[in-house]
C-alpha cells in the first residue's frame, strides 16, 4: 500500500523477532530473489528455535518465499530495470500486446490482467542468451525443506471495506500524502496504491475529501484483486480467523505451549 507497510516476521506473542522494509527488497514484480532477505531472517529466527509467520505482502513475494516462481538461467538487471519502467508507464492491455508480438504462442495461454507472469515471459523474451548465468537457484521455503501453510484471512467484503475506511483516514493522519512527496514518481515503489493519489492531491487535481475517495476507492479494488489471485493459488486456505490456530496446529503440528 504504501511505505509503512512491511514485511513482518512475527513469533510468539512476546518474542522479539524482526522486520524486513519491503522498499529494501526491491518493490519490482520482476526481481526474482525479492525473498532472499526474508529467508535469511527466516532462517536465523528458526536457529533459535522460534516459529516465523509472515504477515502481508503481494501474491508475487508469496511465491517467490514459498517456491512458485521458476527463474529463467540468464538474467539481465538492465532488462528488468526497463521493464519495471514500462509496467508502471503502460497498462496491462499494452504488455500484453507487446508479449503477443514477442511470443504469440505464450502470450496466448497468459491473461491480459495476469501482469507477473506476462513480465515474467517478456524478460524471458528480451534477455539475450549472452546474459549473466545465475550461479544458484533461489532459495525457498520448498527447497529447504520447510514446512508451510498458506492461509488467506476469510472475512466478509462488507468488514474488509469498513477497516479500508479505517485504515484510509490512518494512513493519511500519519502522513502519506509527505510520504510520497518524499518517494516521488519516478521509483518503482511511486504506483503503488495511495502515492498516485497522493500526488494527484499534491498536484491540484484533487481536494482532501476527493483524495480520500479516491484511496479508500483504489485499497477496495486491490483488495478484491487479491482475493481474486489468491483464489487462483492451489495451496491457499480459506479460513476465518477464529480457525486459524486450529488448523495451525493440525498442518504443522504446532501446539499451544512450546517448550
Amino acid at each position: 500500500m504504501h511505505g509503512a507497510r512491511k514485511w513482518l516476521v512475527d513469533l510468539q506473542p512476546g518474542a522479539q523477532g524482526g522486520k524486513v522494509d519491503r522498499g529494501s527488497v526491491l518493490g519490482a514484480v520482476l526481481v526474482g530473489d525479492a525473498a532472499r532477505p526474508l529467508q535469511e531472517l527466516g532462517r536465523d529466527l528458526r536457529q533459535r528455535g522460534r516459529r516465523v509467520i509472515v504477515v502481508g505482502g503481494t501474491g508475487f513475494y508469496i511465491r517467490a518465499l514459498t517456491g512458485g516462481v521458476d527463474l529463467a538461467p540468464q538474467y539481465d538487471p538492465r532488462v528488468r530495470d526497463r521493464l519495471a519502467r514500462e509496467a508502471k508507464t503502460h497498462p496491462a492491455e499494452f504488455l500484453h500486446g507487446w508479449l503477443e508480438r514477442l511470443d504469440p504462442a505464450r502470450a496466448r495461454v497468459l491473461g491480459t490482467n495476469d501482469e507477473y507472469r506476462v513480465l515474467r515471459a517478456l524478460e524471458i523474451a528480451l534477455t539475450q542468451p549472452a546474459a549473466t548465468l545465475r550461479d544458484e537457484s533461489l532459495p525457498s521455503l520448498a527447497s529447504e525443506g520447510i514446512g508451510w501453510m498458506l492461509v488467506f484471512l476469510d472475512v466478509p467484503l462488507s468488514v474488509v471495506d469498513e477497516r479500508i475506511a479505517q485504515r484510509t483516514v490512518r494512513m493519511l493522519g500519519a502522513g502519506l500524502v509527505e510520504e510520497a512527496e518524499r518517494v516521488g514518481t519516478s521509483a518503482v515503489a511511486g504506483s503503488a496504491v495511495g502515492y498516485p493519489q497522493a500526488h494527484a492531491y499534491l498536484n491540484g487535481w484533487s481536494t482532501e475529501p476527493e483524495l480520500r475517495a479516491s484511496l479508500e476507492r483504489a485499497t477496495r479494488r486491490y483488495a478484491r484483486r487479491q482475493r481474486a489471485w489468491f483464489r487462483s493459488e492451489p495451496a491457499t486456505q480459506w479460513l476465518a480467523p477464529e480457525r486459524v490456530a486450529d488448523a495451525v496446529r493440525e498442518n504443522l503440528r504446532w501446539s499451544a505451549k512450546r517448550g
